[in-house]
């Protein structure tokens, strides 16, 4: 098998585990009760009205009346068309609200990857390259302290302490700022600062293994007997071959904190983005919009994992797809 038909094997892949996510996805919604069917009978039997009847009206209102597999095509059409209803504690469309979420999300998740993606490798080249000396435990240190906290309560340290008592970055986001401005780099700093410290140790850890073991290899051997320059030598002969496995590490590690641990990040400090928008459809029993996140969060992690593949297959020339 060539690169071009394992890439697309694996889009097909990720495109089927998507359909199956979806698929289960509806049989969830199905299954679970609507609140809103639940306040209109106990709306209408306050009023003296017919609970039974005020039940129908919702159901032929919202197409619960229709057969399941009709309402499945239906639901499935939605998805993949983005029409995905109405959120109502929004006033809005969910893709609308969801796109506003993405437009906050997005300025401080860009920094924080792009800085992870730099100081994380460069963090674990250092420490192999320093191994064992007091050089190699601080850097290990640096890496592992924000790892060892939690997100949310290191976020909350650091706005207790830099925005409360020293006043010196805003406890509360300001939508108003503009995006390109150092005000809003100011007031994005702390939270970008939380998730950097956060990320850093999973790949400091792996770069550090995997450099320790090409720096010993006998090409490295040979660039040092031909006077190649340490830096050089490190940064061609071992964060090359090192990046590969890497890659997976980066990936999954920022998957799992851009799904997990930025909605905590956004609810400490004011940031309206996609966890903030989640948490407060939660919150709102806002049915539609908990649904057009979690297929959101769910097509993000699917595309992550397919690029995850695909970056390992195309860093490394010796991977065989004859049998993949």
């Amino acid at each position: 098998m060539g690169l071009a038909r394992y890439v697309a094997a694996r889009t097909i892949w990720a495109a089927l585990v998507s359909f199956i996510i979806v698929t289960v996805t509806f049989l969830l919604l199905a299954l679970a009760p609507n609140p809103s069917i639940s306040q209109a009978a106990t709306q209408a039997a306050l009023e003296g009205g017919d609970p039974a009847t005020a039940v129908e009206q919702q159901e032929q209102l919202r197409g619960l009346d229709q057969p399941l597999y009709v309402r499945y095509m239906d639901f499935v059409q939605g998805v993949y068309t983005l029409e995905w209803g109405w959120s109502q504690n929004r006033a809005q469309p969910v893709t609308e609200a969801l796109w506003q979420g993405i437009y906050y999300t997005a300025q401080y998740s860009i920094p924080w990857t792009i800085l992870t993606l730099i100081i994380g490798p460069l963090v674990g080249l250092y420490s192999a390259a320093n191994m064992y000396s007091w050089k190699d435990h601080l850097a290990t240190g640096f890496a592992f302290f924000g790892w060892a906290i939690p997100n949310f309560f290191f976020g909350i340290i650091l706005l207790v302490i830099f925005g409360v008592w020293l006043q010196w970055f805003p406890i509360q986001y300001d939508t108003s700022v503009p995006v390109f401005s150092l005000a809003n780099a100011h007031q994005l700093f702390l939270p970008v600062f939380v998730l950097v410290t956060g990320s850093i140790g999973a790949v400091m850890r792996v770069s550090r293994n995997e450099s320790a073991e090409f720096q010993n290899a006998d090409f490295m051997k040979t660039a040092k007997a031909k006077g190649v320059s340490p830096t050089r030598a490190y940064a061609y002969h071992v964060m090359r071959p090192t990046m590969v496995p890497l890659s997976t590490t980066i990936v999954s590690q920022l998957l799992v904190i851009f799904l997990g641990s930025s909605l905590l990040i956004e609810i400490v400090f004011g940031i309206p983005g996609l966890g903030r928008v989640t948490f407060d459809a939660l919150i709102n029993q806002d049915t539609n919009l908990v649904l057009g996140a979690t297929l959101l969060f769910t097509f993000i992690a699917v595309i992550g994992n397919l690029i995850e593949d695909l970056v390992f297959t195309i860093m490394d020339p010796r991977i065989s797809f004859d049998d993949r």
